[in-house]
């Protein structure tokens, strides 16, 4: 059975456009990565939870503050890395600077025997839709077709 992941793409107008908050995700397989080493905050659904929940807890959860919104709008969904991810736009502001992510266990370096804690997200962003082209990881980009379609 494939995974399901949910989570919320935030954007807010600015002067030159759209701009989306997208966090650049955390530990060592990432920490040197800035080309598609970016996600939009999301997280994995399971048995038994309603997918839009989950995407509230986990924006959340990697931001550290609820989303700052209440209409949301459907982007629908995509399969990528083998799961599927359903996102829900929402404008809001939100200072970037100031959001904390919850941690992950992940044993560093590999075969070490040591296990270390590092952020899901260690920092976020507010970009214009171009610079999240570049950022986002690439099966999360029709997503931002979505939303400039809605828009």
């Amino acid at each position: 059975m494939a995974r399901t992941s949910a989570g919320v793409l935030l954007y807010r107008r600015a002067g030159t456009g759209v701009e989306v908050l997208i966090g650049h995700m955390g530990g060592p397989f990432w920490a040197k990565k800035d080309a598609h080493g970016w996600s939009i905050p999301k997280g994995e659904v399971e048995d038994g939870e309603e997918a839009f929940a989950v995407a509230l807890r986990e924006f959340e959860e990697e931001l550290g503050s609820p989303c700052p919104a209440s209409d949301f709008t459907p982007l629908g969904e995509v399969k990528a890395s083998g799961k599927s991810i359903t996102v829900w736009a929402a404008e809001g502001d939100l200072d970037a600077t100031a959001c904390v992510s919850n941690t992950f266990e992940l044993e560093w370096p590999p075969r070490s025997g040591r296990m270390q804690e590092f952020p899901e997200i260690d920092r976020a962003e507010w970009v214009d839709l171009g610079t999240a082209r570049e950022k986002l990881v690439k099966g999360q980009l029709p997503f931002l077709d979505r939303l400039a379609g809605a828009l």
